[in-house]
């Protein structure tokens, strides 16, 4: 028994002085985004499939910051009765853990995404929850686990160790595309409405409010996250949402607060420099991420920042309709990369992906092809990043 007291004693004062380590870690991460851009890399197959070489890779590439998915429906299959508590017999973070871990071993910060209605929130992943505040809740729970101070048993209810801290956050993945959130428009009143913008309104609100609910000093959350175009067609075969009209419609919605807003300004054609201005006044790229600022300026005011949270360019070989060449995409990463850090707004640029996808018609964007060999892009972010 004096052991167990003995023990416990110790944990706490280690979890104490953790706790103020990780203030402090926070504090001084949010003077260090004022003064410039954090740079890593988003690609979940390898981060969760195959952790240990992922973070080996981006350790190697000086990464400073890993973007993953958070799976609502993959951590909660079934319905907590203690939503708010990251304890739950129904939640499974144990996937989540080791990845926190890996980037916590190598220094590397982690935007966690929640993305994914579990199927006893609502009718799909990408639909909106049922009840918004079962959203709230996950993230909550969340929000405390990766708090920094949050303390885990073993099997025996024995306090074994301290989880690392996650200090940034996203609502959800391009809710202006059909893919990620259905449905994008509705008939109402003989007159079109942007249904996606009124049910991403509930997910942003409700990821905000949860992960704000921990009180944990340097949580940010983003919200947006938005595709790079859309074609407002509601009555086309698939129809989506332009970024600057999905930011208006969200305003409207009722989103207020947020303290960050993302976006994804991939090119739209393999002969787009990173410099080709759109030809959609509606669409949003890294040329002109002006407009989207300055959108954000008008809509949240501008002490809102900006997060770029996935970009990048295919190569052919292997994709010989949307890829570009080894010495571009290089050439490229490192444009796009220097513009990033010269706009004083944007705290975050993520690149996607670390490895080619193994499919063909997958993503091709990787700084290591499917056979392990890197690219001449390995490299420039490397010194980039130095």
């Amino acid at each position: 028994m004096f052991r167990r007291v003995a023990l416990l004693l110790a944990l706490s004062l280690l979890a104490a002085v953790g706790a103020a380590s990780a203030t402090r870690d926070a504090d001084s991460a949010a003077k260090r985004s004022t003064a410039g851009t954090l740079f890593g890399f988003y690609d979940d197959a390898q981060v969760y499939g195959n952790t240990t070489w992922a973070f080996t890779q981006l350790r190697a590439l000086r990464a400073g910051v890993v973007r993953t998915t958070l799976d609502w429906a993959a951590v909660a299959k079934r319905r907590p009765k203690k939503p708010t508590d990251p304890a739950d017999p129904a939640y499974n973070w144990k996937a989540v853990d080791q990845v926190v871990d890996e980037a916590d071993k190598r220094n590397i910060r982690v935007v966690f995404a929640i993305y994914g209605t579990p199927r006893w929130a609502g009718r799909a992943r990408n639909r909106v929850p049922t009840r918004p505040v079962d959203l709230r809740a996950f993230a909550l729970a969340a929000a405390k686990r990766y708090s920094g101070d949050y303390l885990i048993e073993d099997e025996q209810g024995e306090p074994v160790r301290t989880l690392p801290a996650v200090r940034h956050w996203l609502a959800w993945n391009e809710p202006n595309n059909p893919i990620f959130l259905k449905p994008q428009w509705k008939l109402s009143n003989r007159k079109w409405v942007n249904q996606a913008a009124y049910d991403y309104a509930k997910i942003c609100n409700a990821v905000y409010a949860g992960v704000k609910a921990a009180v944990v000093p340097g949580n940010k959350v983003a919200c947006g996250v938005t595709g790079p175009r859309g074609n407002d067609a509601p009555r086309s075969s698939r129809p989506s949402t332009s970024p600057l009209v999905f930011m208006s419609w969200l305003r409207r919605a009722g989103v207020r607060r947020m303290d960050a807003y993302a976006h994804h300004p991939y090119y739209g054609h393999r002969t787009e420099k990173p410099t080709t201005k759109p030809k959609s006044k509606k669409a949003v790229t890294m040329a002109n991420m002006g407009d989207l600022i300055k959108q954000v300026n008008r809509l949240w005011g501008r002490k809102t920042r900006v997060w770029i949270t996935e970009y990048g360019y295919q190569t052919n070989p292997p994709d010989r309709l949307f890829g570009v060449s080894y010495k571009n995409q290089a050439a490229y990463m490192k444009q796009a990369l220097a513009m990033a850090k010269r706009t004083r707004r944007i705290d975050l640029f993520i690149w996607f992906l670390i490895k080619d996808e193994g499919r063909l018609d997958g993503w091709q964007s990787g700084v290591v092809t499917r056979r392990g060999l890197r690219k001449p892009s390995f490299r420039s972010f490397q010194t980039f990043a130095r």
